[in-house]
């Protein structure tokens, strides 16, 4: 299966791709060309027997804002909403169309995230599973067991790498199903958790490495581990409140309730007219025609 952080690709695609790509009536289309050769490509080089667009039906749900008042406040615009790029905001519109009349699934859950659609679907499938995204909190659904990992879009929509536990590990120095204790220890500025305050990136690895777990080190802690200095046993103290909310922040929710959906790759286009017209309106016949080609539509 094939589960796509629908946003964090099409900002990818925005920024990867030149503005000066436009529609015929100089509309620019670079997120929207740039997303569907990104779809194509994954396609035709994985094969996946399944396929989801998983998008933000809430890219900042009121139950992590209530946990942690500053959960994503950086991205705010003046009218509450996400922040985006003027010229994105009409391509996101054009993306879901397309996808639509192509006969992608596309899923986004009220309250939800496209991480939790994510995440949901993975703790449901029984098989492989490969999560496409620029955002390494998804780092934390990497599982060798089943086996889940994430194509992670390190630059612009072509530079893609596979990160499985290894690989987890390998960067940050834990073990590879801890991403999410990790970060909730450290923070993560670009989201707007404050982490334990005198915990950054190597204290925070050495931690969750030595006892395994969050609860476990705060179990330490709460015991006067000798293991613990006397300076991070203050620490974690002191971020106790913060510590006991942040987990259901910074986790992806494995339950939410995302409907039963087919997720089979479409045989066909489910609108073949509106999937044409879209493609002459916006000029993005070649990239639907890589797209027909990876998904084995005929001519």
């Amino acid at each position: 299966m094939l589960l796509l952080d629908t946003p964090s690709l099409y900002y990818r695609a925005f920024y990867g791709v030149p503005e000066s790509v436009t529609a015929p009536d100089g509309t620019p289309v670079n997120a929207v060309r740039g997303l569907l050769d990104m779809i194509a490509t994954l396609v035709r080089e994985h094969s996946p027997s399944g396929l989801a667009a998983c998008m933000d039906a809430d890219w900042r749900p009121a139950f992590r804002v209530a946990a942690i008042p500053s959960y994503k406040t950086h991205r705010l615009a003046a009218d509450g909403g996400e922040e985006t790029p003027e010229t994105l905001v009409p391509q996101i519109t054009v993306i879901e169309q397309v996808l639509d009349a192509a006969g992608i699934a596309r899923i986004g859950v009220a309250g939800y995230e496209a991480d939790d659609v994510i995440g949901t679907f993975t703790a449901r499938s029984a098989g492989p599973v490969d999560i496409v995204t620029g955002d390494r909190d998804l780092f934390q659904l990497v599982d060798d067991a089943r086996p889940v990992r994430v194509l992670y879009t390190v630059r612009g929509i072509k530079n893609i790498q596979p990160v499985d536990e290894a690989a987890v590990t390998g960067r940050y120095g834990i073990p590879g199903r801890c991403y999410a204790d990790f970060a909730v220890l450290r923070g993560d500025p670009s989201d707007g958790l404050p982490g334990v305050p005198g915990v950054g990136d190597k204290t925070a690895a050495a931690l969750i490495t030595r006892f395994g777990s969050l609860p476990a080190l705060l179990e330490a802690a709460d015991g006067d581990d000798p293991a613990l200095t006397r300076a991070q046993r203050a620490r974690l103290a002191a971020a106790r409140d913060y510590l006991a909310v942040a987990p259901a922040v910074v986790r992806v929710a494995p339950d939410a309730p995302v409907p039963e959906t087919d997720l089979s790759l479409p045989a066909a286009p489910r609108d073949p007219e509106a999937l044409a017209s879209l493609g002459e309106r916006y000029g993005l016949a070649s990239p639907l025609k890589r797209l027909a080609a990876a998904l084995g539509w005929q001519a």
